[in-house]
Parts: structure tokens; C-alpha cells; sequence
């Protein structure tokens, strides 16, 4: 009944809530005198924090009308070209001069890990002006009635291989985090195959490929209890009236929780300084808070089969790097991968995907020739800097882009080199 409390209370801190936002507007309405006296300011600021802490945070918007195409700024509209029960591939069409060459098609594989594909807000802007972007919008499990069936990590990886057929060939897949897994596996099964439509390259960014390098506390949690652990004790029915009303979920505010103990301390200090910005009338910096908490704050559930199959097959057993990994009774075989050129990413201080485990694809998938491989690690950055902030911007997508152009199916190789950062 844990997920029913949580709606309940939910419900009511509503009037709670709608309160101290009607007081938090009296207190900065610049009519009312006592908004320009500190204790107006101070009254404004901490009814804002209360309200944005007991709020719950809907789905953000990726908010990319336009980006800019060999300097010229050019409109970009989201489409939706492909759906499934539980994901929308969602297509940022860009307006571009007619008789312009095209660039690189990429899949954006996001993470299904709680958080909405909008937290890869960032890569799709630093890569939208170089790439034709495709990316997975993953749908809150909470909202998909039981009438759709069950969805658990083999059908994840049959989505990715459904969508890279959607899309066609010499596309270019991106998993980012969570998705490293069930992406190279679905290119390891088409390659198997001898798909035509596997994909040209495969870019890994900051992914769970063998926990067993450098655990971090995310992997030492799922190590030191059974997988009944987990069942029991985070594994809860949607409550109603939801449309998944009853269907088995990983409650989005319980991994949530979990984000938020791992740096505690991080974000009090952050509401602690949410409001001395708002008391000094700072609204850059404040508006930088909301910005990213929005983001954060939002959250989905998992379905119960994806969950507890990742944790058990990714985390406890570490099967594709022990060559275990099964799909629908079939081993997933990294070694078939022979013509899908390799890319793995890492950052220096990740403490979620530990230094080592995204770099262990490049052991795993040992058929794919030296000139089709190439592994960076980014200093100074954490998970989060691995595809998103100044870092990403400047060092790694550029890179991401170069690698793709050089090993296109449809294309010459071109030879680039960007400074900074260690690559091998």
C-alpha cells in the first residue's frame, strides 16, 4: 500500500500547496509594500522552496524550435514516426536548404532508468546542428493500461532492433547510460544474423557493459541482496485511478529517492542556495535551479519485468560480459559484431557507471577491426557530464560526430583530430 500513501499524501499537501503559492504571489506582487523588505523577499523565497518540494514534477519538453546549420539558424519540429506500447520514437525534423547534403542519421537510445528522454536535452542540441536525430521517448509505465501486456528487457532490445529497421540503413545508434546494454546486444543479434540493416556505428556513453570494474554503490546494492530483495520491498501496483491501474512498477518517486541520498548533501545545499538567490533578487542563478530540478524532479515508474530482469541480468550476473546473455533463448554474442564500428565514452569521475565498465565493449566485442574502435574518457567530469554541459559540448560530441562521418557505410573515411581530453 506504499505507492497508495504516497498518492494520499500527495493529495493532501494539494491545498497545502495551493496556498503558499497564492502567498508566495502576495509576497512578490510589487503592489504589496512589505515585497520590497527582506521579510517579504525571505517569506516569497521559502514559500517557493515548499511549494517546488512537495509539487510533483509532469513530463519537461525538450524545447528545440531551431538550432543552426553551417551558420545558418534553421527551424526544427518534433514528429513522432514511429510507436510501440511503451515508446515513441520521436524524429527533430530540421528545415535544411534544399540540395544540401544529408548528415548522419543517429538513434538516440535514452536511458529507461526514471528519469524522461528530455534529460537528454543537452546531447540533442550539441548534436542536432551535425546529425539527423532520432530518440526514444520512453513512456511512464504508470500510464500504459495492463490491456498493452507486460514489457521487460527483451523487448527493449526488441524495440531497438524494430527501430533500427524503422529507420533503414547506414543509421548510427547512440545508447547513453542504461541503454549500453540492451543496445549492443541488439546489434550483437543482427549481426549475428548478417542483418543488412545493422547499424554503422555504436557509440557507449557512460554504461553498466560489466559492473564488476570499479562497483560503485549503485552495483554494490544490487550485489549484496537477492533479487526477492527487490521484488519485495520496491516492487509496487499503480494505484487508481491511473490508466496502469494495477500493473506491477519501480515507483518513479522511490528511484528518485534513491538519486537523491546518493549526494545528499549536494542538494540540500542547492535549496539552501535556491533560496539565499531568491532572497537577493538573483534571478539568473535561480532560474538555473528550477531549470535543472524540473528536470530531475521528474520522474517515471518501470515496469516491474524490465526492472527486476536488468538488476538480475546486468548488475547480479553480469551475463553479457561472461558471454551468458540470453534473448528469447537465444545467446547474445558480442563476437559477431564485425561491421559496426565501436565508440565508447566514459568520464573521469562517474560514480554511477564506474571508470572501466563502458570501455570493457571494446574487450567484449573483440571481432570489430583496431580502425573500427576507439574509446575516450573525458577528465574531470561526472555521470551527467558524459552527455551533458560544456565538457560534452566541446570535447565529446564533436568526437561523436567525426566518428560517425569517418566510418559511414555511404561515405569515404575522413580523418579528424580534436585535441584535448585521452582517447586510445
Amino acid at each position: 500500500m506504499f505507492y497508495q500513501l504516497y498518492e494520499m499524501n500527495h493529495a493532501m499537501m494539494a491545498p497545502w500547496r495551493t496556498a503558499a503559492d497564492a502567498m508566495r504571489l502576495a509576497f512578490k506582487n510589487p503592489m504589496n509594500p512589505v515585497s520590497h523588505t527582506y521579510f517579504g523577499r525571505a517569506a516569497a523565497a521559502g514559500l517557493e522552496v515548499f511549494e517546488r518540494a512537495t509539487r510533483r514534477y509532469g513530463k519537461p519538453e525538450f524545447g528545440l524550435p531551431e538550432t543552426i546549420v553551417d551558420g545558418q539558424t534553421v527551424p526544427v519540429r518534433e514528429k513522432i514516426v514511429w510507436r510501440a506500447p511503451f515508446c515513441n520514437l520521436i524524429h527533430f525534423e530540421r528545415s535544411l536548404p534544399k540540395g544540401r547534403a544529408a548528415d548522419p542519421k543517429v538513434l538516440l537510445v535514452a536511458p529507461m532508468s526514471g528519469h524522461y528522454a528530455t534529460l537528454l536535452r543537452g546531447t540533442v542540441e550539441a548534436l542536432l546542428p551535425h546529425s539527423d536525430i532520432y530518440i526514444t521517448d520512453w513512456l511512464d509505465a504508470r500510464m500504459v493500461p495492463l490491456s498493452e501486456g507486460t514489457f521487460d528487457l527483451d523487448d527493449y532490445i526488441d524495440y531497438v532492433i524494430q527501430i533500427l529497421h524503422h529507420l533503414g540503413p547506414d543509421t548510427h545508434v547512440i545508447g547513453v547510460c542504461q541503454p549500453a546494454v540492451p543496445v549492443l546486444a541488439a546489434v550483437a543479434l543482427m549481426e549475428a544474423d548478417n542483418d543488412p540493416l545493422s547499424p554503422a556505428t555504436m557509440t557507449l556513453m557512460g554504461g553498466p557493459i560489466d559492473t564488476r570494474i570499479n562497483p560503485t554503490a549503485v552495483n554494490q546494492l544490487a550485489e549484496q541482496r537477492p533479487v526477492e530483495w527487490f521484488r519485495d520491498n520496491v516492487i509496487m501496483p499503480v494505484p487508481w485511478p491511473q490508466p496502469g491501474f494495477m500493473r506491477m512498477v519501480y515507483p518513479g518517486f522511490l528511484q528518485l529517492s534513491g538519486f537523491m541520498s546518493m549526494n545528499l548533501d549536494r542538494h540540500l545545499v542547492a535549496h539552501k542556495e535556491f533560496f539565499a538567490h531568491l532572497v537577493k533578487n538573483d534571478g539568473d542563478a535561480a532560474d538555473k535551479h528550477r531549470d535543472f530540478y524540473d528536470e530531475y524532479l521528474a520522474v517515471m515508474d518501470l515496469t516491474a519485468e524490465f526492472y527486476l530482469q536488468t538488476v538480475q541480468v546486468v548488475f547480479m550476473q553480469h551475463a553479457l560480459p561472461k558471454g551468458e546473455m540470453m534473448h528469447r533463448g537465444k545467446r547474445v554474442d558480442p563476437t559477431a559484431i564485425r561491421r559496426t564500428a565501436l565508440l565508447t565514452v566514459e568520464g573521469e569521475n562517474d560514480d554511477i557507471s564506474g571508470l572501466g565498465q563502458t570501455q570493457a565493449a571494446q574487450t567484449i566485442c573483440s571481432n570489430i577491426p583496431e580502425h573500427m574502435r576507439q574509446h575516450y574518457m573525458q577528465p574531470d567530469v561526472g555521470h551527467y557530464g558524459v552527455f551533458n554541459g560544456s565538457r560534452f559540448r566541446g570535447e565529446i560530441a564533436p568526437r561523436i560526430v567525426a566518428f560517425q562521418r569517418q566510418h559511414s557505410r555511404h561515405s569515404s573515411p575522413v580523418k579528424q583530430i580534436i585535441k584535448g581530453g585521452k582517447s586510445a
